[in-house]
């Protein structure tokens, strides 16, 4: 599998991501099944066909995480319709998952098979496939924030606050199970479990901020809007954490996750 082919199996799989959130609004379940899980193995397949030819998984440069990222995001958007019959969430999956695709398209990383000795640990894979996983499941709560503040004009009813909840929950402790991993990586390759790299800090300040958010809804359940302002503010952090220090002067040459 070479780079060159991934426009063709990206294009393949976001017309049936595309497919499945038009059925989605037009009431026909089966359907929107059928292609969006369509696309979801389409997409795959590209990522597997890389992992085998470069001998290693696909999460070495920003391009591969957002390879990942891209695959998550409907896989978290058909989680929600199936458990919610959220019509709109594929949409805007499909849109943000677009997005991420275009940025490799236009801005494609380097790949090659050569990872550095840092890289070569057991933890590596599970830490950032985790860590994607947990980043879909978040920004899927992000679209519900922002839905709630912009489009709904009547206010947040419990129901739509639940879904963003749990969206929360689950994708904070996957969250947190991609912080332990990453510190048991860190033990093997650094010999120190946490050492406040900014990328370190980053996520700290990340966890932090949605556990304010989870600490807000049990403290002031009804208001909401503050709610989803926090959860908005917690997902600018989360960008920081994954690509936002690398423009940031403290990680400039010290940063042990800068590659």
């Amino acid at each position: 599998m070479t780079w060159s082919l991934f426009i063709w199996f990206a294009a393949a799989a976001v017309l049936l991501w595309i497919a499945g959130a038009f059925f989605a609004w037009k009431d026909r379940r089966n359907l929107v099944f059928i292609f969006t899980l369509a696309g979801i193995a389409v997409f795959f397949a590209f990522i597997l066909g890389m992992w085998i030819s470069l001998e290693r998984p696909p999460l070495k440069t920003m391009g591969e995480t957002r390879l990942w990222y891209s695959f998550f995001l409907p896989v978290a958007g058909i989680v929600v319709y199936s458990r919610w019959r959220y019509k709109w969430i594929l949409s805007f999956s499909t849109m943000l998952s677009l997005v991420f695709i275009c940025v490799n398209l236009f801005k494609p990383e380097i790949h090659s098979k050569t990872l550095m000795p840092a890289l070569q640990s057991p933890w590596f894979a599970p830490h950032v496939i985790v860590y994607m996983f947990s980043y879909a499941l978040l920004g899927a709560a992000t679209l519900m924030a922002l839905y709630l503040l912009i489009f709904k004009k009547t206010g947040a009813s419990d129901h739509e606050m639940n879904i963003t909840d749990n969206l929360v929950y689950v994708g904070l402790a996957f969250l947190t199970f991609g912080m332990l991993f990453g510190a048991l990586w860190a033990k093997v390759a650094w010999g120190d479990y946490w050492s406040w790299d900014p990328k370190e800090t980053w996520a700290a300040i990340t966890w932090l901020a949605y556990l304010v958010y989870i600490h807000l809804r049990k403290a002031r359940p009804r208001d909401w809007q503050m709610a989803c302002a926090v959860l908005l503010i917690a997902f600018v952090c989360l960008q920081i954490c994954w690509w936002g220090i690398n423009y940031l002067p403290s990680a400039q040459g010290n940063s042990v996750h800068t590659y």
